[in-house]
């Protein structure tokens, strides 16, 4: 089978993500002895560089694992909370009737390095210095500028240089956007990397006394103190006028990473293990719960039965998604309903022949917020085309275009010789998000975005909750052994690109390279979670390498299509899978950067 890059097959460890620097950081780290928990903490601390306009060290990450020493599956909690002075009532009070998608009221308490130190703390080997040395060195030595991020820069710097200034000085090096495919370096991000660990290794005491004072220092510490000055300060945001924020150095110091129990279904010889309700995640267990109904294996894996089967029943579990999803320290989530086989077994009868054009949430008693929505109808796509073609000239427009360029996410699957395996899902801290915090050289997650703001929905925003985010890495064993770890960015389309090329794996038999690559398809028929909250009724996005007859079926079945070229979806899944010694890897050449290496 000729696949686009070769599936990646070794038994010492493999690393699959979505840059090209951050999997040799990884399979650098393995190298030299650490585990796949200490590979993935540095390959992040790395990603967060090298991708600044999908994600930043202030930004959030969920992370689930497979720990050969305790032989269980664990999940980490990098996403933090809303303020503690966040409100909708505050927020409404201000005039505004949806959360802004980027400036200071959106942002949440940074997460991704509690994350990354409770992971190294917990289940790594390695030292504070050990993990972010290579990031530090990539931020001062310099790295590829991709043309989109050129591209992105170069629109924002009129923005930046009279609203951000603290951003401009970051990201627009000599007061100009960097040419793409040259280099460009973040030294003020070095520095903050570099005060951690000199601030750790002043601690004194063991490996883990160290990375409790790295720890302490970005959230009782330097980086506390700069985001509680700055978030005092007015700042542009999409509503076209400048608010202070509601974050403080205390809500920083109230906050912990946490180690959690996953949630998880069967799935024929398969059990997929993902975050709980706070993320997005369970959508994909409640599409394979849907799917158990229907024979995959018999059906064409680039055929119309397959997308259209696949694609009914991804409407159906994320219309539920946004009806009763929030973080269950907050919301009743009935997720044994949810997942049950007698509440999908009715949901199942809603698919047909036809595409629907509705959303469909399903009624579970008392529970459940319903859908809000925006009256966006079917002008999705060409609003938000007029807002990237065209050339800002106002406050406001810069503002739509920066909200309209949010950062998307990053990804890294990591298998070691010792049976250690993990799948995380950095983002946030885009350099489109929020202004950079002067000081510490980098943003702050806005992932207060997808926060409604209704008090009597479980997604909606009060004090210390977590947003619903759409962060959903995930990971399976086979007959009780761990298997796969897999996922992919993409906001909203993460639990269907990330489950296609799963399906497409173990229903059909491709391997991991061959089922990434395969025809890319999804849908945005659901409010997007992103502002502005859009969505597009029936829509279905595909790749044009689908054979004619495929695109000419679907359309005869009332899909909406849009036929993007081959490659020209965001999908970026990476996949890695364990049997036995051998280990396997494979990640996507959409975005030409995601990368798979092992031995």
């Amino acid at each position: 089978m000729v696949t686009s890059r070769p599936e990646i097959v070794g038994n010492f460890g493999v690393v699959a993500t979505t840059h090209w620097l951050s999997t040799t950081v990884g399979m650098t780290i393995l190298e030299r002895g650490g585990n796949a928990f200490d590979a993935a903490v540095a390959a992040g601390c790395v990603l967060h560089i090298v991708e600044p306009e999908q994600n930043g060290p202030g930004g959030d990450v969920p992370i689930i694992l497979w720990s050969a020493a305790k032989r269980q599956v664990d999940v980490i909690c990098g996403q933090g909370v809303a303020p503690a002075a966040a409100s909708v009532g505050k927020i409404k009070d201000l005039g505004l009737d949806i959360m802004p998608g980027i400036g200071h009221i959106p942002a949440v308490v940074p997460g991704s390095f509690g994350a990354w130190m409770l992971l190294l703390q917990e289940y790594g080997t390695m030292s504070v210095r050990d993990v972010l040395s290579p990031a530090i060195e990539i931020a001062r030595n310099g790295f590829h500028v991709k043309p989109e991020v050129s591209s992105i820069l170069k629109n924002l710097a009129p923005f930046f240089r009279e609203h951000w200034p603290s951003s401009a000085e970051v990201f627009l090096p000599g007061g100009k956007a960097p040419e793409a495919d040259t280099m460009m370096s973040l030294p003020a991000q070095a520095k903050t990397y570099e005060r951690i660990i000199a601030e750790a290794e002043a601690a004194g005491g063991n490996r883990e006394r160290q990375i409790e004072a790295a720890r302490r220092a970005w959230y009782d510490g330097f980086v506390a103190e700069a985001v509680d000055k700055f978030f005092r300060q007015p700042v542009m945001d999409t509503s076209g006028e400048a608010h202070a924020g509601f974050m403080t150095g205390q809500d920083l110091a109230n906050w912990r990473a946490t180690i959690e129990e996953p949630i998880s279904t069967t799935y024929h010889q398969y059990e997929v293990f993902k975050p709980g309700p706070w993320a997005q995640s369970p959508v994909m267990l409640q599409q394979l719960a849907l799917l158990r109904g229907f024979d995959l294996g018999s059906m064409e894996p680039t055929g119309p039965d397959f997308v259209h089967t696949v694609q009914e029943c991804a409407k159906l579990a994320f219309a539920d998604r946004d009806s009763f999803y929030g973080d269950p320290k907050f919301a009743d989530v009935p997720l044994g309903v949810l997942l049950g086989e007698d509440y999908n077994a009715e949901r199942r009868k809603l698919v047909t022949g036809q595409a629907s054009l509705d959303l469909r949430p399903g009624t579970i008693g008392n529970f459940g917020g319903g859908i809000p929505q925006r009256d966006s109808g079917s002008t999705k796509v060409a609003h938000r085309e007029a807002i990237v073609d065209a050339e800002p000239e106002r406050t406001k427009s810069y503002a739509d275009y920066l909200a309209s360029k949010h950062g998307d996410t990053c990804h890294l699957d990591i298998i070691d010789r010792w049976g250690n395996m993990i799948s995380a899902t950095p983002s946030g801290g885009w350099l489109s998000g929020s202004p950079v915090v002067p000081g510490i050289g980098f943003s702050i997650s806005v992932r207060g975005q997808m926060f409604w703001l209704d008090e009597g929905h479980p997604n909606g925003l009060e004090p210390g909750k977590r947003p619903r985010t759409t962060l959903t890495p995930s990971l399976a064993t086979r007959h009780g052994e761990p298997y796969i770890a897999f996922g992919t960015p993409g906001g909203d389309q993460q639990d269907q690109w990330a489950l296609h090329a799963f399906l497409r794996h173990v229903h059909h038999g491709l391997n991991l390279q061959a089922a990434i690559d395969a025809p890319s398809f999804y849908t945005q028929h659901l409010p997007s979670s992103f502002y502005p909250r859009e969505w597009l009724p029936g829509h279905l996005a595909v790749e044009s390498t689908f054979p004619d007859k495929t695109l000419a079926e679907l359309n005869r079945r009332g899909h909406r299509l849009e036929i993007f070229g081959q490659w020209e979806h965001y999908n970026s899944v990476t996949m890695a899978t364990r049997v036995g010694p051998v280990l396997r890897a494979g990640a996507s050449p959409r975005r030409m950067q995601s990368y798979a290496i092992g031995r």
